[in-house]
């Protein structure tokens, strides 16, 4: 084992005596390590003076660990420039070729360069953070942060850290020029600040599983990340391509082609291209439908737990304030003033196709936990009505299945769909750039959709906006 990985140190020693010879880098990295490290104090300083014209105890408690999660992020969008350089850089400096033409595996080269790109700027954002904390020991408004509190915030920098260098390497490698990959950086660092804007907002409210839940999905987000630059690394790749160019041509002929697959009817479209497409996701389609058992069962066991809590701490005026929403609702006499068929339909493609966006920004992890939201109202529903003490499965009956057994089928294969084009992206496939892939994996969604899901919401809308309410009304007298 160590003779296999001794290769990678020895890439990443000589990237990382590249990066210290660059006073470039280091002259702006060593500016965030110690001069915004005092601007972050001042600002605390003012901050607190501030707050306590309020007496604001909840904020003043989470000022110095906000301000941790930012002195820890800005050394990292420095070290940034240098990961996406990895590959490109050398490419146009003429020394990419001695590099590949070195008896190393690929995954060996893509490692070393991996791992100076990370260690670096995980360093810096440690040095700067440790700087700080100094000068807030030294200090008597501010307080230093709980043990735990401390460990999310390193656990975050260090997750953010692999995330961004993650992508940017994989820019790299598919960028030909120094220039594309700068200008390809701010999708690397408006989502990541996005994120952050989050996490700042757990933090403030001092949610700590939210926090723990955002620190598992970036680290997931951004091993997937590795797998896919991996997967798609090629050194053959990196020397072939001298400009990138968009061959909209090109695109169309490889998305049209497959889609059709040859097929020159739509019955053999559906037997032909759509069966293999649907063989090709059934084991994602069967991860969904375990999904779906689960997201059941935690939506049914989190009501059960906290609703009756809820009502329990509930005062007489919360009560009756919810009662009065309830009485304004529209009952199943005028609710065809307010549903029908058009509105369901696009209501229901409008989350099918949320699952796809987030899914491909993700690798299907965001898609599949808004899927995993939408089946848990099911077990929620099933729970508040045997706390109301109705029977849950003659309801279900007549106000779910009658347009359920179309529409929940529908978004199973849509989500199938997306978490197959992400676990597919991330798996090697020989012969193919990584362009192709994805328009390949692109069409393969577009058959589901426009084959499948389309079809099934239009006769699940016409269903729940028509016949349900019957069903249901008959049911309730």
């Amino acid at each position: 084992m160590f003779t296999k990985l001794q290769p990678v140190w020895l890439v990443a020693r000589r990237e990382l005596s590249d990066q210290l010879r660059d006073w470039r880098v280091l002259a702006p990295m060593l500016i965030l390590i110690f001069v915004f490290p005092f601007l972050m104090n001042e600002f605390a300083k003012q901050t607190v003076n501030f707050l306590n014209k309020y007496n604001a105890n909840l904020i003043l408690e989470r000022l110095v660990p906000f301000s941790v999660m930012i002195i820890g992020f800005f050394p990292l969008t420095v070290s940034l420039v240098v990961a996406l350089e990895a590959f490109v850089g050398e490419k146009e400096r003429g020394t990419i070729e001695p590099l590949l033409s070195a008896p190393l595996d690929d995954w060996q080269l893509y490692f070393g360069k991996l791992l100076v790109g990370v260690v670096t700027p995980m360093l810096a954002s440690y040095t700067s953070i440790a700087f700080y904390l100094l000068m807030i020991a030294r200090q008597e408004k501010l307080t230093m942060p709980d043990f735990t509190t401390m460990s999310q915030l390193l656990l975050l920098t260090t997750a953010h850290a692999v995330l961004m260098v993650s992508a940017a390497i994989v820019i790299s490698v598919q960028s030909t020029s120094v220039k594309a990959a700068n200008l390809l950086a701010s999708f690397i660092v408006i989502p990541v600040a996005v994120l952050m804007q989050g996490e700042a907002v757990m933090l403030f409210w001092g949610n700590d599983q939210i926090l723990w839940l955002a620190i598992a999905g970036v680290t997931i987000i951004s091993l997937l990340l590795i797998r896919l630059g991996i997967a798609h690394f090629e050194r053959e790749y990196l020397l072939g391509r001298e400009i990138d160019a968009i061959n909209m041509r090109w695109v169309w002929r490889i998305f049209w082609d497959n889609f059709l697959s040859g097929a020159h009817s739509i019955g053999a479209w559906y037997r032909a291209s759509l069966g293999e497409t649907l063989k090709r996701i059934t084991p994602s389609l069967i991860i969904i439908a375990i999904a779906a058992g689960v997201s059941v069962w935690i939506g049914y066991d989190w009501v059960m737990d906290n609703i009756p809590q809820f009502i329990a701490k509930a005062s007489p005026q919360d009560i009756a304030k919810i009662a009065k929403r309830a009485s304004q609702m529209p009952n199943m006499e005028n609710a065809s003033q307010y549903i029908n068929a058009p509105f369901l339909f696009f209501n229901n493609t409008r989350a099918v196709l949320a699952i796809f966006v987030m899914g491909l920004v993700s690798f299907s992890v965001l898609g599949i936990m808004i899927y995993m939201l939408n089946i848990s109202l099911i077990g929620g529903l099933f729970a508040i009505l045997q706390l109301l003490q109705i029977a849950p499965l003659p309801l279900f009956a007549a106000g779910v299945l009658p347009h359920g057994i179309f529409e929940i089928p529908a978004l199973m294969l849509g989500s199938a769909a997306t978490l197959y084009f992400g676990v597919a992206l991330v798996t090697p496939q020989m012969g193919k750039s990584m362009g192709e892939v994805v328009i390949e994996l692109f069409a393969d969604w577009a058959k589901i959709f426009l084959g499948l899901v389309i079809p099934l919401l239009a006769i699940a809308a016409l269903i729940e906006a028509n016949i349900t309410p019957i069903i249901l009304r008959s049911v309730l007298k």
